[in-house]
């Protein structure tokens, strides 16, 4: 069993902080900064696709790849990083992550052709993979469990969350006031700023033993992933019935199977299975899994709701997301206080209850803009409970295991994120196209995507329901 010291060896006996000293509000900014611009990172190329078409020369066909490139590293190698990170630092692997961003960003914002922008792509996701469950950690054991912890976790996830709304909105305000190359741009400064000070005030975090790297595991388990998150996003763009999107949903799920089995039998595995069968863990990182899911594919729904059948511009439609930032911001604030007042496991119930309740009177829209009237409040609301879901799992999944085993936590939660992300559109778009039965007209779109809708509430009440029978401890029974 290796040990970790996050600590200066004079600062070991000292008793936790219970309010932010001023190094550690530097520690907290820093980390937040760089973990928004990983979240803008998510979606900020979303709306500027079709410019980088015309002027790159992407084939129709290729141009998917500029985000499932991301989208495959980002999700498919996060737990592999996070396991790295506990080995042999997390503050090397966070500060060497966001150098290659930096520099994948700036090869994508000069990319000359469509196999250079890729290759950047392919680098600007590994290092998100790498940097976010390194930040995570370097977060989870800078600050002590309880209150300091909640509150940094909240800020953290307001601003993730937030972030991942914002890049649609700065690639829109980039894409049309300047170019689309400035959506890569952007990074450059932010990631330079951040390694200009982080090294100055981020303590290492070293294993004093290094244990083997279980490399059948980290290769079956980011096989797997990359297999799963592939089939997804080909499902997304080809139908379900697409031979190579059932392929890699297949040959992902066995090699996550062979990865469990791997994991139980090796002496030193990548992920103990005892990890794995802790309920905090698993059922935090189900709910962190479904709250992702749900709250960025209702942004891909609600994009298309308001382009196909409102007739919005996408720069429109991606301000009217504004909303549901300031709805995300407000439920990150909110999240830590309402865990001290009553629990984890009741935050997790309540804000789901708000959440679904507030998608579920989105199925009322209409093909009228006076929908807007029910839309803007809905998403702030419904923003304010899924952010309560969020830092209830961010809570829930870290709590309980010693700092040498925050960046494996919080390498799955990651991973529970980044595939949410992934996963959500594509099921949502599945289910909208299959009921609108294909038509892109306005009265079939609404159709669909009100379908989709009630889907995604449905999703947000199993979450509800997981917690409740899962998760529920003695307090929460004192407090029912």
């Amino acid at each position: 069993m290796s040990t970790t010291k996050s600590l200066p060896a004079a600062a070991v006996h000292e008793a936790p902080p219970r309010r932010l000293t001023g190094r550690l509000k530097v520690v907290l900014a820093v980390l937040l900064v760089a973990q928004f611009m990983l979240a803008v990172d998510f979606s900020i190329l979303n709306v500027a696709l079709p410019a980088i078409g015309d002027d790159l020369g992407f084939s129709l066909a290729d141009l998917q790849w500029v985000a499932t490139a991301f989208a495959l590293c980002a999700a498919g190698f996060t737990l592999f990083f996070g396991r790295i990170g506990d080995l042999i630092g997390r503050k090397r692997i966070f500060l060497g992550s966001l150098a290659l961003l930096g520099v994948a960003s700036l090869a994508g914002g000069l990319a000359p052709t469509p196999t250079i922008l890729i290759i950047a792509r392919v680098a600007q996701g590994l290092a998100t993979a790498a940097a976010t469950p390194a930040g995570l950690a370097l977060l989870t054991t800078s600050f002590p469990e309880g209150p300091l912890r909640q509150k940094a976790l909240g800020l953290n996830g307001a601003l993730m969350s937030a972030g991942f709304t914002a890049g649609a909105v700065l690639g829109g305000v980039l894409t049309d006031l300047l170019s689309w190359r400035w959506a890569f741009f952007i990074n450059v400064p932010v990631a330079l700023a951040v390694l200009l000070v982080a090294p100055a005030v981020i303590a290492e975090s070293r294993p004093a033993a290094r244990p083997k790297v279980d490399l059948p595991g980290a290769l079956s388990v980011t096989l797997g992933l990359l297999g799963v998150v592939y089939g997804l996003t080909r499902a997304g763009e080809h139908g379900w019935s697409d031979p190579l999107a059932l392929t890699g949903l297949l040959a992902g799920a066995v090699l996550l199977v062979v990865f469990y089995l791997v994991e139980r039998r090796t002496a030193q595995p990548l992920v103990p299975v005892r990890v794995l069968r802790k309920r905090t863990v698993a059922w935090g990182n189900v709910l962190g899994l479904l709250a992702f899911v749900t709250e960025t594919s209702l942004v891909y729904l609600l994009t298309l709701y308001m382009q196909k059948t409102l007739g919005f511009s996408a720069l429109a439609a991606g301000l009217s997301f504004g909303v549901l930032g300031a709805g995300t911001v407000t439920g990150g604030m909110l999240a830590p206080k309402a865990i001290a007042r009553a629990s984890t496991t009741a935050v997790l119930i309540g804000g789901g209850l708000l959440q679904a309740v507030f998608t579920a009177v989105l199925v009322f829209l209409g093909d009228t803009p006076a929908s807007m009237g029910l839309l803007l409040p809905a998403t702030f609301l419904g923003g304010v409970g899924n952010m309560l879901v969020i830092v209830g799992f961010m809570v829930t999944a870290t709590t309980g295991l010693p700092d040498h085993e925050q960046g494996l936590a919080t390498g799955l939660a990651s991973m529970s994120q980044q595939v949410g992300i992934t996963m959500g559109t594509p099921i949502m778009s599945a289910i909208a196209t299959a009921t609108a039965g294909g038509v892109v007209s306005a009265g079939p779109i609404l159709h669909g995507v009100t379908t989709a809708i009630a889907v995604n509430a449905v999703l947000v009440l199993l979450g509800v329901l997981l917690a409740a029978v899962f998760l529920r401890t003695r307090r929460d029974r004192a407090h029912a």
